[in-house]
């Protein structure tokens, strides 16, 4: 497979920036060798204590008290399709044209495998059958196991259209199931429902779930028994490309130390923290320890940092015709933002040109915007400076919008102080490693959040560039054949099917993307494990936007939330001129930072408006229009008659 990939793309433009990424990953690596070789020949005996020392607490929370199962559809896609075509169960088929979504496992014996070139399956297996993508019926089909799976979690995780995250725990205690069971009585359900099989994975947490599902594809399941022995002796010998948040680059980084397998990094854990950084280091001792999430709560409960869509296509470079691909995108974009309700304060622009170069731009419009018309006005004044830097006739292959610094939409349940209601991760209790806020409540910490998101988002590249692949593969054959005897009238008609292609393409690229970027979530670094108190769905008032500085809501108007956030950032020339005062008697007058949520009074000293992605200068400039409006409020009737103030107390 890789001598025909490899012959395949050589010369290439996509060979060139395989060719490029590859020489810079091994100039870092000779980096990274290089250190370890000067840390080799001092003394670490203090690293290795305090490598220690964080095992030793990473083992106190370990948590088997709950049963996590990873349900995985096998060959989703291509199980779906058989349903409607039973003639295709017993020969090579995939889903997908230019690039295989999924392929179905006597395919894969040929060495198909689902993100492969569509050309290269087809040397590789020439009698292969290819099908379009349909999402419509791939969609539904979903809904079916879903159905499922809500009787034996309600609160199950979504992580794509075809897998999801249980805790069982409950559901064993009520039924009076043993664990293998309950996950053999499911998959059983699925079959009868939906009519495709499904494998599972059973562990104390989701991260072992996830690759014991893997074990006993397909249609099987796989459990690791709730032990700390066991859990040891399944990750000492499994290799780190195996763990969810390990990609290729990170696997080559780990290969070249010496890490090979999950049971070396004991041995190299003197040297993780100085050569990939503190947050590597305590990601990959918890992989080693074999620790992950205990508890599953619904995706749309994640927080999201960013909306965006994407669209890659052939080569283009006429004015109008890029115009219209950024009106496109911004009008899909727009949709996704409804669909997940929000609105963003920054807006990026990203594009890729011919040469596979990506370059990025953003801007802090002066309001949120969530409209095709907004976010087109505001991407074609970046997309034209781009225009400008790189010279009349700049080619593109991919365009692509995405809105971060979110603003939420939703209607929200606010308590009686105008506090937002927490919503409880799950109702099991747990002792993973916990951190407090202001407030006193305790959240799960788990450092993989950034691990998985690079390594899905390499995925995806991988996937994106094998689809440019594809495409330079058919503009050739197509520019032979059209040279070749057969004359102008073959010509045309492969250029019309070419095009039916590249518009089926294109569509299931963004749906694809859409559905990578939007609505699968990875986990997140922290998970609300506070008090009793449930939100109630129904109780949803108005629109509410929150403050950044002091995180209370506040009503959605650009008016009122500007002032609100002028009058936070005016709060240390308030104290001052209360001081100068002497009005505030010795159990009021402590500090004006008593009462309110920690790190405001530090929100004030920050070097910039991180929020808004503006940096110091932004943030200076606010702090000083609120300083002069803190003045004349302080000079004339006192912070007591100050209604702002009280809005911030009260929302």
């Amino acid at each position: 497979v890789s001598e025909i990939i490899y012959n395949a793309s050589k010369g290439s433009k996509f060979f060139n920036n395989e060719e490029y990424k590859d020489k810079n990953l091994t100039h870092k690596i000779e980096k990274i060798l290089a250190r370890k070789r000067q840390l080799e020949r001092i003394d670490l005996t203090s690293d290795i204590r305090r490598a220690d020392e964080y095992i030793a607490e990473l083992e106190l929370s370990r948590d088997l008290s709950q049963t996590v199962v990873h349900v995985d559809c096998d060959a989703f896609y291509a199980a779906v399709e058989e349903l409607d075509h039973p003639e295709l169960r017993h020969v090579p088929m995939a889903v997908g044209k230019g690039v295989l979504t999924t392929c179905n496992y006597h395919a894969r014996k040929y060495g198909c495998r689902s993100g492969m070139a569509g050309f290269v399956a087809m040397k590789l297996c020439p009698q292969l059958i290819c099908l379009p993508l349909n999402f419509e019926k791939y969609t539904k089909k979903a809904q079916e196991v879903r159905e499922v799976l809500a009787q034996y979690d309600p609160r199950f995780q979504s992580a794509s259209m075809d897998e999801a995250y249980l805790n069982i725990t409950q559901y064993c205690t009520n039924h009076e199931m043993t664990p293998d069971d309950a996950v053999s009585q499911l998959r059983a359900q699925v079959f009868e429902k939906a009519k495709i099989t499904v494998s599972a994975g059973v562990a104390a947490n989701a991260r072992i779930a996830k690759i014991a599902s893997n074990r006993n594809k397909p249609n099987g399941q796989f459990r690791v028994a709730s032990d700390r022995a066991t859990i040891l002796a399944f990750m000492r010998d499994l290799p780190t490309r195996k763990v969810n948040g390990v990609g290729r680059v990170f696997e080559r980084e780990l290969d070249a130390i010496g890490v090979k397998s999950c049971g070396d990094l004991y041995a190299h854990r003197a040297f993780l923290c100085k050569l990939f950084g503190e947050k590597a280091f305590h990601f990959l001792m918890q992989v080693h320890l074999g620790l992950g999430h205990t508890s599953v709560r619904p995706a749309e409960e994640y927080e999201r940092k960013s909306v965006g869509t994407e669209s890659t296509f052939r080569d283009m470079s006429g004015k109008e015709e890029l115009r219209a691909k950024l009106r496109w995108i911004a009008e899909e974009l727009e949709k996704d933002l409804a669909r997940t309700q929000h609105k963003g304060r920054t807006l990026v622009l990203k594009i890729k040109l011919h040469t596979y170069e990506v370059l990025t731009r953003q801007v802090i419009p002066p309001k949120a915007v969530s409209t095709a018309d907004d976010l087109y006005t505001y991407a074609l004044p970046m997309f034209q400076k781009l225009e400008r830097e790189r010279g009349p006739g700049m080619k593109l292959r991919l365009m692509g919008l995405r809105c971060t610094h979110l603003v939420s939409t939703k209607k929200e349940d606010v308590d009686f102080f105008g506090l937002k209601r927490p919503i409880l991760a799950s109702t099991n209790t747990s002792t993973t490693p916990t951190e407090s806020d202001a407030h006193g409540h305790e959240w799960q910490v788990w450092p993989e959040d950034e691990f998985e998101t690079a390594a899905r988002e390499e995925r995806e590249q991988e996937f994106n560039q094998v689809e440019q692949l594809s495409q330079e593969h058919e503009r050739t054959h197509q520019t032979t054949y059209s040279n070749g005897s057969d004359g102008d009238s073959n010509k045309i008609n492969d250029q019309t099917s070419t095009r039916s292609q590249q518009k089926a393409s294109e569509e299931a690229d963004r749906r694809l993307r859409r559905e990578t970027q939007t609505d699968i979530p990875a986990y997140p670094k922290k998970e609300y494990r506070g008090s009793d108190s449930k939100a109630d769905p129904t109780a949803q008032n108005s629109d509410i936007w929150h403050c950044p500085i002091c995180s209370r809501p506040q009503a959605a108007s650009d008016r009122a939330f500007n002032e609100h956030v002028d009058y936070c950032l005016s709060r240390g020339t308030i104290r001052e001129a209360v001081e100068r005062e002497g009005t505030l008697n010795e159990e009021s007058g402590k500090d004006l930072d008593e009462g309110v949520p920690n790190g405001i009074a530090g929100a004030e000293k920050s070097s910039g408006l991180s929020w808004f992605g503006a940096g110091e200068k932004m943030g200076s400039a606010g702090r000083g229009k609120g300083k002069a409006r803190g003045k004349r409020k302080g000079e004339g009737a006192g912070i007591g008659d100050d209604g702002r103030r009280k809005k911030l107390f009260f929302g």
